[in-house]
């Protein structure tokens, strides 16, 4: 086996580690820089399939390596910022205590130390991954998704915290912060990640316009969105998503 067929495979495992960056930074509250190791594993995960087809050296190995990346990048990540949203905003001072090995082991100590509404933030892992165990038995999906990839629940989910950090709106901070709105939010990603609506890829077979009428659109339009509303446009991007898949399920094969 030759040095090519590592190379995809070394860069899947840097979107691994990139994840794991983000992780400890997730944890620790910095969702800025929990969100740009995020977007870079999610970089990375673009390009080791595009390196693995253009090398031909794809493999079963690489298929699973991806999906096990993205479960941290992808999965446990978005998890556990909306778990700490979700305890933000029901203000729960004693999120994070300092306790020594011994007195953390009782059942009452660990419940203390954890918030049981905000665990409510990760189902999303739990759905993440079975979402991609599902990909990967699926033989259908070369041209179109079925149900929302993880990336981009992953971005939508990131959106949240980057719009309270730089958005500085009175309204959307007060819906972000609100319980019920990121249960909900919770609960459909969740839906959507594992749902059987046929979503279209953003792969082109062709440049021409009659062939990707709605691929072109919904760039455009995301584009458009991007530069009017900053971070506060993913989440209208990923409802656009779905709405154009919708409206184009007839054409995606």
């Amino acid at each position: 086996m030759g040095i090519k067929h590592h190379i995809p495979n070394a860069v899947t495992l840097l979107n691994l580690f990139s994840g794991c960056i983000a992780l400890l930074f997730a944890v620790e509250g910095n969702f800025v820089l929990a969100a740009f190791f995020v977007v870079l594993g999610i970089f990375f995960d673009f390009f080791d399939g595009l390196l693995a087809r253009k090398l031909k050296v794809q493999s079963p190995l690489g298929i699973q390596l991806d999906s096990l990346a993205d479960l941290v990048t992808s999965g446990v990540v978005p998890g556990i910022i909306m778990y700490k949203l979700i305890a933000l905003s029901v203000d729960d001072s004693n999120l994070i205590k300092s306790q020594s090995w011994n007195d953390s082991l009782g059942w009452d100590q660990i419940v203390s130390n954890l918030n049981s509404v905000a665990l409510i933030g990760l189902l999303i892992p739990l759905a993440s991954a079975y979402r991609l165990a599902r990909f990967n038995l699926d033989e259908d999906q070369q041209t179109y998704f079925k149900g929302l990839p993880v990336p981009a629940n992953t971005l939508l989910i990131l959106s949240l915290p980057l719009i309270l950090e730089y958005q500085n709106n009175d309204i959307m901070n007060g819906l972000i912060i609100n319980t019920w709105f990121l249960i909900v939010v919770t609960l459909l990603s969740c839906y959507l990640l594992n749902s059987n609506i046929k979503l279209f890829a953003l792969k082109f077979k062709d440049w021409s316009f009659k062939a990707n009428a709605t691929r072109y659109v919904f760039l455009i339009l995301s584009i458009v969105l991007l530069i009017v509303l900053q971070f506060a446009a993913i989440p209208p991007i990923i409802l656009l998503y779905v709405l154009l898949s919708l409206l184009d399920s007839k054409n995606i094969v």
